[in-house]
Order: structure tokens, then sequence, then C-alpha cells
């Protein structure tokens, strides 16, 4: 069976479509009350059935997840001893900024449990890189300690942000990373200018971008979002969607697929009453 496109950060082949993690974790965008009831249901099993669906298409990259988080790496374990394939993760780390000597260790101990979990691509959280952009001098302010620890650790560095400046820079700069993270939907949902501005801040970047929130968290249907989003986008860069259960996965994929293909989707539609007089 052929799988999903694929595509390379660095040396590392990854899927165009990457799982992304809210849905597991609870970072539902809406309520507290929604992220509470994904919390409480999301155990290590249930994450693990939703990202088998995924592998078993060649779908073997995860975006999320802290060392921390024992039912996402108990999961994650799971699915490669379900599927014989190795999970490649996108680690995105958060880091003390204050400068003491005390954060620096802390830092370390951070990027060392990273890295001994299984981490192989290490993009700084956008709570980390966007509080060191500095738009008056055009450049991300003391990331180069952070690259340098990462590549250290054998990982691969990226930056992860939700301001379309962080890209620019970064090529401008020339600092070490091999991809970026970028806020990207039709809804334009978090971002922080227009759309049309951030696609084409994504076709002029040097590194692939890994794009996200495309159903701009449950705001787009499926099919909405995730055609703008293949249809806008280069053939290196890649859409992570998250999903909250495996029904869910393989409507994502299928969808996926059709758009690629440039074809209808197959998707079985919602039925409602007010459908009948157009169900053929």
């Amino acid at each position: 069976m052929a799988e999903f496109p694929r595509t390379k950060i660095e040396n590392i082949s990854v899927p165009r479509l990457i799982i992304g993690t809210n849905w597991f974790m609870g970072f539902s965008h809406t309520s507290a009350a929604q992220s509470k009831f994904i919390k409480e249901l999301q155990t290590a099993k249930r994450i693990a059935d939703v990202m088998e669906v995924f592998f078993k298409e060649g779908i073997d990259t995860v975006l999320g997840g802290q060392p921390q988080d024992d039912h996402f790496i108990e999961a994650v374990k799971d699915v490669q001893d379900r599927t014989g394939r190795k999970c490649i993760w996108i680690g995105t780390p958060t880091f003390d900024l204050s400068g003491t000597e005390e954060a620096e260790s802390k830092n370390k101990k951070v990027l060392d449990a990273f890295a001994k979990k299984g981490c192989d691509i290490c993009m700084p959280h956008q709570a980390t890189t966007d509080a060191l952009l500095d738009r008056r001098a055009r450049k991300i302010r003391d990331i180069e300690p952070i690259t340098a620890a990462i590549r250290e650790r054998n990982m691969v560095p990226g930056l992860s942000t939700h301001m379309p400046e962080t890209p620019i820079y970064a090529d401008e700069t020339g600092i070490d990373v091999a991809t970026y993270i970028q806020m990207y939907n039709a809804a334009g949902f978090l971002m922080q200018i227009e759309v049309d501005w951030v696609h084409r801040m994504i076709w002029n970047r040097k590194k692939p971008v890994i794009t996200i929130k495309p159903l701009a968290a449950g705001r787009l249907q499926p099919l909405v979002g995730l055609a703008f989003s293949w249809a806008t986008i280069r053939d290196m860069d890649m859409v992570c969607i998250g999903c909250m259960t495996p029904d869910e996965a393989r409507e994502v994929i299928a969808i996926s697929y059709s758009q690629l293909e440039h074809r209808a989707s197959t998707v079985e539609l919602q039925r409602t009453r007010s459908k009948a007089s157009v169900t053929e």
C-alpha cells in the first residue's frame, strides 16, 4: 500500500501530515470545560488507538507532548509496539529566560529529558521563541545558545512561533534551525496578520514549514480547512492536525488524500433530516 507523501526536515524523512497533540493533552482553544473533558477522556490506550490509524498510513510523526506526560510517552511506546514503526517525535520545550545560573541548569535538564525520551526534532515553544523576538532589530535574541544545546544532544533544532516575523528573521540572520512551526488556517484563527501575508511568508522560506491549526481548533470543517491548507502550501511543507478519535483520524487522512489527488472526497457525510431532499 502506498504511504502518505513525505518531505524532509534536514536529514529526517517525515510525512507531510503530522499528528497534533492538543486533542490528546486537553488544549481545546474553546473552553475550560471542553479542555477538562479531553483530559479526562484521553488515556494512553485511546491516544495510541488514534495514532495507530495514522501510523498504518505511514504518518509516523507527532508534534507536542512533554517528557513528563506519562500517558503520552506510554502511548508512543504502545503504538510503536503495535505497528513496528518508530515514532518521530517533534518536541516543543519551554525555557526559563531569566538568565540566571539556576535557569541555565534548569534548561539543560529540560533538554536532557527530551533527548532521553527520544525527541528527534526539538523546537523551542512559542512561549520561548516569541519572547525573544525583537522587531526593532529584526532578530531573535539569545536563541543561538539554545539551538546549539539542542545540536549537542543530537536533536535537530527548529523554531515554534505564532508570529509571522520569526521565520523571516531566522532566515535573514542565518539561525541554525531546520524548520519552522507557523500558525496558518483559512479563518485566520490566532494569526496576527492577514492570511495572504502569512501565505507569502511561507512560500518565501528557505526551510520547510509545519503549519498548525488547519481547522482553527474546530471552527472550520475538515474539508474546508484541509482543502485550503493543501492548496496553498509548498510540496516541502507540512500540515499538523489533532484528532480525538480513530474515526476522526481516518476522515482527516481520507480528505487529505482526496485534496492532494484533486478528486472528490469519499468520506461519509453527516446524515440529518434536513439533508433528505439532496440525498442521492
